[in-house]
């Protein structure tokens, strides 16, 4: 069989795969995707476990067969154009093909203003180049695409111990071996609040690297803007665990705030921030340490009581990206004609009407997540990787009952009751007190959010003067959603430019672009 692989892949369980697999020498994680195809053909994605977006061509019967990881940490792209098939893990690689257009795709425009990321996990902001949703496979073979779910998150099927120590003790070593999994380096940095999450996972990382300076923590705080004590509840950590801590303190940054030419030039808009500096600098500062990032995602949408939304992804990416208004009615700034051709209002009555569970792959927020930290967005050279989305982890947490393990991450605790001070594990779940975009817009001038230079193609989308002044935004949820249009306005305008080239067949071990005929 004559096999050729791009990958950008990291796999987790390697001595599980390797034990099964006995292949020679010490392959790498690419190697043993190939191992895996050869032993078990398109099935081999139900035996790989990690994160990961890959295609494997087989010269010998002409097809093409590729696949991302559970809950799409590695971005895959794709576009069909005439008789060829080209792919990448960077959206823009792809654009460089002259064959591929710049037309957008309206839904994807609407989804963003509506709601702040793209409700289909299956396209992108452009017509022509089309999304591999996580947890999928796709093959190409003599001109047709199928693609296939080899993985969706478990129904809650309770497993039962016969002692509650049995429980903790599990969830422990499944903890342990996600970290550990995920180090495979001598230097990491932490993304680490003062809450129990992103603590847990630096507690257990000092025990895998005891080297004193192994493991950095870094910390975005607020001093003076909002009320917020993660400078307290971080430092306790960082010092009863011995590692060193750098706060970022946050205060300082306007809205907006590129501190770095490029940061915002994204190829979709959805990875534009608003608080694009201090999410940049901290990872800026993490890169500075190691080329290894972790994080404490999201232990609330495993680990919480059914029901419990605020906290967690849902509450950064709310204070990323905003979330949608609480009436069933479109902004009246949405431009009519363009709400009447993408049936708008029934696609938002849609959203509302069959919510999707954030323990789910199938929760944009994820794809949103996942592909703003991927290397393509923020162009460093570091791989930021999270532990507790981990496919043996998720699953054991949903098969567990709910009373008493998952309130309040009661399971949580009980695991990290010796390696953390009491302050940390007995800290009730604390959102932000504030809306720091908020207080911005009300101490900060914000005026050149509304006179910025405006691209024509906004007003495809958005009636300008059925806009409100930023300033004049009261809610969060209204700030976000006007905020999302000087956003939109400033992709549109820097987005389009790409240097188009002849050919678009390339292979290193980031970008896996080719053209299968």
């Amino acid at each position: 069989m004559a096999l050729t692989i791009s990958a950008d892949a990291r796999l987790d369980g390697r001595e599980e795969l390797i034990a099964k697999l006995k292949p020679a020498g010490s392959p790498s994680d690419t190697d043993l995707i190939l191992y895996a195809y050869e032993a078990w053909g398109e099935d081999c994605v139900k035996h790989l476990i990690g994160d990961f977006a890959f295609a494997i061509h087989d010269s010998n019967s002409q097809r093409l067969f590729c696949a991302r990881d559970h809950f799409g940490v590695k971005p895959f792209f794709y576009a069909r154009l005439g008789d060829d098939f080209i792919y990448s893990t960077n959206l823009n690689e792809l654009r460089q093909d002259p064959r591929v257009s710049d037309t957008l795709n309206e839904m994807a425009i609407g989804d963003y203003l509506l709601f702040g990321v793209n409700q289909d996990l299956s396209t992108t902001t452009f017509k022509d180049i089309q999304r591999l949703p996580p947890g999928h496979s796709l093959t190409v073979t003599e001109g047709s695409i199928k693609i296939h779910p080899y993985w969706t998150s478990p129904a809650p099927n309770e497993v039962r111990f016969r002692d509650p120590a049995s429980y903790v003790e599990r969830f422990s070593e499944l903890l342990s071996t996600a970290i550990e999994d995920r180090l495979r380096t001598e230097r990491v940095a932490i993304s680490m609040s003062g809450g129990l999450d992103s603590t847990s996972i630096a507690a257990i990382a000092r025990t895998k690297l005891p080297n004193d300076s192994a493991v950095q923590a870094f910390t975005v705080v607020y001093d003076k803007l909002i009320p917020d004590e993660e400078r307290y509840y971080s430092t306790v950590a960082a010092t009863h665990l011995g590692i060193p801590i750098t706060h970022l303190a946050a205060d300082g940054y306007s809205l907006f705030d590129e501190q770095v030419p490029g940061d915002m030039d994204q190829a979709e808009p959805f990875l534009i921030s608003a608080q694009t500096a201090q999410f940049n600098n901290l990872l800026r500062l993490c890169a500075a340490h190691g080329r290894v990032a972790l994080t404490g995602y999201d232990g609330d949408a495993f680990m919480n009581e059914p029901g419990r939304w605020r906290f967690g992804v849902r509450s950064k990416l709310k204070r990323l990206f905003g979330k949608p208004r609480p009436e069933v009615a479109l902004p009246q700034w949405i431009d009519e004609s363009f709400a009447a051709r993408t049936q708008l209002l029934d696609r938002l009555k849609q959203s509302w009407g069959r919510p999707v569970s954030l323990a789910s792959p199938a929760n944009p927020v994820w794809t949103a997540l996942f592909e703003a930290y991927d290397r393509s967005a923020t162009k460093l050279d570091l791989d930021v990787r999270h532990p507790f989305i981990d496919v043996r982890l998720v699953e054991f947490l949903s098969a567990i009952p709910v009373h008493p393990w998952r309130v309040k991450k009661q399971i949580l605790r009980l695991a990290m009751k010796d390696k953390l001070p009491p302050v940390v594990i007995n800290r009730p779940k604390t959102p932000l007190a504030g809306n720091p975009a908020l207080q911005l817009v009300r101490h900060a001038s914000v005026r050149w959010l509304d006179s910025f230079e405006v691209n024509p193609r906004l007003r495809d989308f958005v009636n300008l003067k059925l806009r409100r002044c930023v300033a004049d935004e009261q809610t969060s949820d209204g700030l976000w959603a006007n905020l999302r249009i000087y956003a939109l306005n400033y992709w549109l305008t820097n987005s389009q430019p790409i240097v188009r080239r002849a050919t678009t067949t390339q292979v290193n071990n980031r970008a896996c672009m080719t053209s299968v005929a």
